[in-house]
C-alpha cells in the first residue's frame, strides 16, 4: 500500500461556503475510508486539515478524525501490539490485512501527536476540541486495547495516552488553567483521577529535578490548578464512576480501591510540596489544606515540614500555616511545642493594619479558646496585646479590649494582671519584656494591665468606655467579638455623625407664629 498523498481538500480556493464545503468533504472522506479499505490514502487529506490556518477547518478536522479512528478502533482495524517501523510495510513480510492495520495504526499515532500539539494552540476552541477528542480516544482505546494486556498491571486502561495528555496540560511556558478547568469533568471518573495523580507525581519529579528545585511559577501554577481540581472520595462505595470498565478483574484493579487512591494522593502532594514554591502559592494551598488535603491523607502529620516552611514566609501565610498546625495538633495528636511561641511572635504592631486582621484574630481566638492552657501563656498574650493597644487605631481597640477581657474570663488565675496591689510611692517600672520571643521568659506574670488603665483616657469615647469595663467585675459570659472584627474607621465616623437625640436648647421653641413663651405679644394679641 503506497503512502501517496492525495490533494488537500483544505487548500481549495476559498468561497462563501468554504467552511460548509470543507465539513462536507471531510465527512465524505471519512465515510469513504470506513466503507472501503481502497480509500485508505484519503486519511492523509483528513490529517492535513489538522494543520489548517483556519480555526473552523481545524475544529472540523479534529471532529472528523475523532469519528474516523473511533470507528476503526471499534472495528479493531488498528494493529494491536508493538508497532514496527512504517518502512516494513514495503516488504513482503506482512499480508494485506496486516499492512492495512499497521498503516492505519501509524496514521492514528500521527493524529494523536497532532492533537497533543493542538493542546497548545492559540485558539481555546481548538484546544478544547482536541482535549475532548483525545479523552474520547482514551475511553474507546480502553474498551479496545492496542497493547498486549497479559503483562500490564493497568489492565486495559491506556495509561500512556493519558500521561501524554497530562504532560501537555502541565506546560512549563503557558498558563493552561482554563483548559485544566475543562479537564475537571474527566477527573470525576475514578480511574482517570487515579492515573492522573500518578502522572502528575512523575512529571513533578522529572521537571523539578531537571531544574534543580528552582521555582517555576508557570509550571507550578499549572500543577496546582490540576491538583486543586481533584475531588477525592471519602468512601469506597463512592468509587462507581469509571471511564473504562474492567468487568471480571475490577476488584483487583488499583483505581477501584480507596486505599490506593489515598496513598497516591498523599505521595502526590508530598512530592509537590517538598520543592520550593512561589510565595503566592503558599496561601492558595494553605486555604484548602484543612478541608481538601489533610482529610484524605493516610498520615497528615507528614505535612509538618511544609507548614514549618510556610510559617517562615511571614504575614498572612504564617497565620494560615499555624492554622494547619493547629488542625494537626487537635485532630491528629501532633506534638508541636513551639506552636504558641510562633503565634505569640506574630503579634506585632502591623497586625492592626493588614487586610487579614479579622481572620487573624478570629483564628487567634480559636487557638486560645482552650481553658487548659497554662496561665503564664495566657497572661503573656494578654499583656502583649495590651502593650500593642497603646498605638492601635480606635477600630482595632474596640475589638482588642473585649478580646483581652475574654482571655481573663477563661482563666481566672490571670486576674492578677488587674488586681495587683501596689504602694502609692512605689516606682512604676514594668518588668514585662516586650522584645522577648519566648512568652515564658517575658515576665508577664509580674506585670499588670496598666495599658488598659491608660486607654480609659483615650480621645475616642467608645474606646474609653470599653476600657472602663475592666474596672468592674467581669461577667461570666464572654463577649462575642465576631461583630467587632470587621469594624472600620469609616463606620466609627458614620456612627459619631449620627444625631440620636435632639440637642438641649436654652429657650422654649415657638410652635406658632408670634406665639409661645407667654411674651407680651401673646398677652395683648389674640391670634386666630
Amino acid at each position: 500500500m503506497a503512502p501517496a498523498k492525495k490533494r488537500n481538500v483544505c487548500s481549495e480556493p476559498t468561497s462563501a461556503n468554504t467552511a460548509k464545503k470543507t465539513k462536507i468533504d471531510l465527512n465524505a472522506q471519512v465515510q469513504q475510508i470506513i466503507d472501503s479499505r481502497k480509500n485508505a490514502n484519503n486519511v492523509f487529506d483528513v490529517l492535513d486539515c489538522l494543520q489548517s490556518e483556519k480555526e473552523k477547518d481545524v475544529i472540523s478536522a479534529i471532529n472528523a478524525c475523532s469519528n474516523l479512528f473511533v470507528a476503526l478502533l471499534e472495528r479493531k482495524d488498528l494493529f494491536i501490539g508493538k508497532l514496527s517501523e512504517e518502512d516494513t510495510l514495503l516488504t513482503g513480510e506482512h499480508n494485506a490485512q496486516e499492512k492495512y492495520s499497521m498503516f492505519m495504526r501509524h496514521r492514528y499515532n500521527d493524529c494523536v501527536e497532532t492533537l497533543l500539539e493542538h493542546l497548545g494552540h492559540t485558539s481555546y476552541q481548538v484546544k478544547e476540541t482536541a482535549l475532548v477528542a483525545l479523552m474520547k480516544f482514551v475511553a474507546v482505546q480502553g474498551q479496545y486495547p492496542l497493547e498486549d494486556l497479559n503483562w500490564s498491571k493497568h489492565l486495559s486502561f491506556p495509561r500512556a495516552l493519558l500521561v501524554a495528555v497530562v504532560g501537555r496540560l502541565l506546560s512549563q511556558s503557558e498558563d493552561t488553567t482554563m483548559l485544566i478547568s475543562r479537564f475537571q469533568d474527566f477527573l470525576e471518573m475514578a480511574d482517570v483521577r487515579f492515573y492522573v495523580m500518578g502522572s502528575i507525581r512523575e512529571s513533578v519529579g522529572v521537571v523539578m529535578d531537571k531544574n534543580k528545585g528552582e521555582v517555576m511559577p508557570v509550571y507550578q501554577d499549572n500543577v496546582f490548578a490540576l491538583l486543586s481540581n481533584i475531588n477525592m472520595p471519602s468512601k469506597e462505595s463512592e468509587l462507581t464512576n469509571f471511564m473504562v470498565k474492567q468487568e471480571d478483574k475490577h476488584s483487583e484493579w488499583k483505581p477501584a480501591k480507596l486505599n490506593e487512591h489515598r496513598r497516591s494522593f498523599e505521595r502526590l502532594w508530598l512530592g509537590f510540596l517538598k520543592h520550593k514554591l512561589p510565595s503566592s502559592m503558599y496561601k492558595k494551598i494553605l486555604v484548602i489544606l484543612h478541608d481538601s488535603i489533610l482529610p484524605h491523607m493516610s498520615n497528615p502529620t507528614l505535612m509538618i515540614d511544609f507548614l514549618t516552611a510556610a510559617y517562615d514566609v511571614g504575614g498572612a501565610i504564617s497565620l494560615l500555616a499555624l492554622n494547619g498546625l493547629f488542625v494537626l495538633i487537635h485532630q491528629h495528636n501532633l506534638d508541636y511545642p513551639d506552636f504558641y511561641k510562633k503565634l505569640y511572635n506574630l503579634l506585632e504592631p502591623s497586625i492592626f493594619h493588614v487586610k487579614y486582621r479579622a481572620r487573624f484574630f478570629n483564628l487567634a481566638n480559636l487557638f486560645l479558646s482552650s481553658t487548659h492552657l497554662p496561665v503564664y501563656l495566657v497572661v503573656a498574650f494578654a499583656k502583649r496585646l495590651a502593650r500593642l493597644a497603646l498605638t492601635a487605631p480606635p477600630e482595632s481597640l474596640l475589638m482588642v479590649l473585649p478580646f483581652i477581657s475574654n482571655l481573663i474570663r477563661r482563666h481566672p488565675s490571670s486576674r492578677v494582671l488587674i488586681h495587683r496591689p501596689s504602694k502609692a510611692d512605689e516606682a512604676c517600672e514594668d518588668p514585662y519584656l516586650m522584645d522577648e520571643e519566648d512568652p515564658i521568659l517575658s515576665n508577664a506574670l509580674e506585670s499588670s494591665l496598666w495599658e488598659i488603665k491608660t486607654l480609659q483616657s483615650h480621645y475616642h469615647p467608645d474606646v474609653a468606655k470599653a476600657a472602663m469595663k475592666i474596672n468592674k467585675p467581669l461577667s461570666v459570659p464572654e463577649v462575642d467579638i465576631d461583630e467587632l472584627l470587621e469594624i472600620t474607621n469609616f463606620e466609627l465616623m458614620e456612627k459619631d455623625l449620627k444625631v440620636t437625640k435632639s440637642p438641649p436648647l436654652e429657650f422654649e421653641p415657638a410652635k406658632k407664629l408670634l406665639q409661645g413663651g407667654g411674651g407680651i405679644v401673646g398677652q395683648h394679641f389674640c391670634l386666630v
